[in-house]
């Protein structure tokens, strides 16, 4: 069994802390590797970034024997389609279903070759990068994984027409697949320019079977070029529109007949607000191997809903689950009091690449959301009115750390040097002053006359219902903004509605995660002007 956990906070200037970890398995080790931290300390790098927790050598009577792994999850993927989806916990389930061409070695902290041979023999100019496939990788049906899978692949997640704006960004610098004219296996990326991400991007893209999701070989009659053309109308190409109208389709999103891919399980059910279950596949082609990344131990993998921390504690302590990342701190602490508990699961808290955030809305259309925080004087006001050291004392324990914008303090690159926002409410009333926001009325509410309208400083913290520590979470900043005369309507919503309400700049405020890796940043997604423009991941309008 293993269990694992994750909590904190960023914002469109980040205001953050970094998430911690939890992990559980048979055994009984407490000990906590996140030592206490201070108030707003930016901290660097950990030397801890691998956790082995051994197999216990005892086998208690009152253990399970089914060879079926439980798995704890507190909120469910947007959908399971293999180009279009956005969440955490859906690239978690495909790391199971789905094959890519490079991993991640999570042991190493490096990337490892998975659909290929080897990791790429690169140019010296550093943007042709040459791969040659495995021949032993099968999809269902026994057809080979082939170079004409992968080309189908990247044309899928290029092609103007597929719904992935969150995706694209990582494909702007491919400009073709070439295959090798003496051997078919071999193919070359070609890439616009040198880039450190010109190969890790690659861990994000599962290879897909161009005969089950292309029957017509439609994409075939296209090129990377084209896709690469921003005056190419997709639009009018009406066997491209037809392919991708039906490559969208939901099917591919939630129905376990059209969820397929290369990897060892295969999604089983989907009992939507309960559980998803995976089943591992009889004669998969890895069935011999004995590589630690190609081994499917369990027979079942069943990723089970629980948000309620109370009900958390009755199915860990009754043995229902047996794995999560997703107990709150104040969770496995109480659980850790729990002698049986410390018997039947390896426990402990460690530093993970993720974060909490509060997101501003930089870009709102001034009518149904006011231009409130187009102002950085604002924003700035915001993020001392966030009381991270408080949230971190009293929903976190002081296990999480605070970080300075979007890089992980467990990143060689993380700019230790950058100061901490603190929190300090007279600097953020004196910030608002000096941006116009005054209570002219007495109610104890700033306001401001905004394009000819008198607005107050008023908008909806959006928050999600995954458990009670967003609800706490918001609260506490709402109660603190309240003092400078900023009303922050609490607003919870369920997670996949969050999430989509951002993409479409639908939202005032909102907190929420956003889960990253060792592996070098690329900030477009987040970042760039074009993932605002497109509904892609910069939520909040930045640039």
């Amino acid at each position: 069994m293993a269990l694992y956990k994750t909590t904190l906070t960023q914002s469109a200037m980040l205001i953050a802390l970094i998430t911690c970890i939890v992990s559980c398995s048979g055994g009984g080790d407490t000990s906590s590797s996140v030592s206490e931290n201070k108030d707003s300390r930016n901290v660097g790098a950990d030397e801890v970034k691998y956790i082995k927790i051994d197999d216990t050598k005892t086998f208690l009577p009152e253990w399970s024997k089914e060879n079926v792994l439980v798995y704890h999850i507190i909120g469910e993927p947007d959908d399971m389609h293999p180009t279009n989806g956005t969440t955490a916990i859906r690239t978690e389930i495909m790391g199971y279903t789905q094959v890519t061409l490079v991993g991640i070695d999570f042991q190493k902290l490096t990337l490892r070759p998975v659909a290929i041979k080897k990791l790429p023999d690169i140019s010296e100019n550093g943007k042709e990068y040459t791969y040659e496939l495995r021949n032993d990788i099968k999809f269902d049906n026994g057809q080979t994984l082939s170079v004409e899978d992968v080309i189908f692949t990247f044309k899928a997640n290029k092609c103007p027409l597929t719904n992935n704006p969150h995706a694209k960004p990582y494909l702007e610098n491919l400009i073709d697949i070439v295959v090798d004219n003496n051997n078919p296996t071999m193919f070359t990326l070609i890439m616009k320019d040198k880039y450190i991400q010109n190969v890790s991007f690659l861990t994000d893209y599962p290879i897909l079977q161009r005969s089950f999701f292309d029957k017509n070989n439609v994409l075939s009659k296209y090129t990377f070029a084209q896709f690469n053309d921003k005056k190419f109308n997709a639009d009018k190409q009406k066997d491209l529109n037809n392919w991708a109208t039906e490559f969208n389709s939901a099917k591919y999103s939630r129905d376990p007949e059209f969820i397929v891919g290369a990897g060892p399980y295969r999604f089983s059910k989907w009992d939507v607000g309960q559980t998803i279950t995976l089943v591992r596949k009889e004669n998969h082609w890895t069935k011999e191997s004995t590589k630690m990344y190609e081994a499917s131990y369990p027979e079942k993998i069943i990723f089970k809903l629980n948000k309620d921390a109370n009900s958390q504690m009755l199915e860990f302590k009754s043995q229902t689950l047996d794995a999560s990342i997703s107990t709150s701190t104040k969770t496995l602490l109480e659980l850790q009091k729990d002698e049986k508990f410390n018997t039947n699961y390896n426990s402990r808290f460690t530093d993970s690449y993720n974060y909490s955030f509060v997101a501003m809305n930089m870009k709102p259309d001034g009518v149904k959301h006011k231009k409130i925080f187009t102002d950085k004087k604002v924003r700035r006001a915001m993020a001392m009115l966030t009381p991270l050291d408080d949230i971190n004392k009293v929903l976190n324990k002081g296990k999480c750390k605070r970080m300075v914008g979007p890089v992980s303090p467990l990143k060689p690159e993380y700019n230790s040097d950058l100061k901490i926002i603190p929190f300090d409410i007279e600097s953020a009333k004196i910030l608002l002053d000096e941006a116009g926001w005054k209570d002219t009325d007495g109610d104890n509410i700033r306001d401001k006359m905004v394009d000819g309208e008198k607005v107050k400083l008023e908008f909806n913290l959006d928050y999600m219902t995954t458990q009670i520590e967003w609800k706490d979470m918001a609260q506490m900043t709402s109660e603190q903004m309240y003092k400078a005369g900023v009303k922050a309507n609490m607003n919870p919503l369920d997670f996949s509605v969050l999430f989509d309400l951002a993409a479409k700049h639908d939202y005032d405020m909102v907190i929420a995660a956003w889960a990253s890796n060792f592996a070098p940043e690329d900030f477009t997604q987040i970042w760039h002007t074009s993932s605002w423009a497109s509904q892609g991941s910069n939520y909040t309008g930045f640039g």
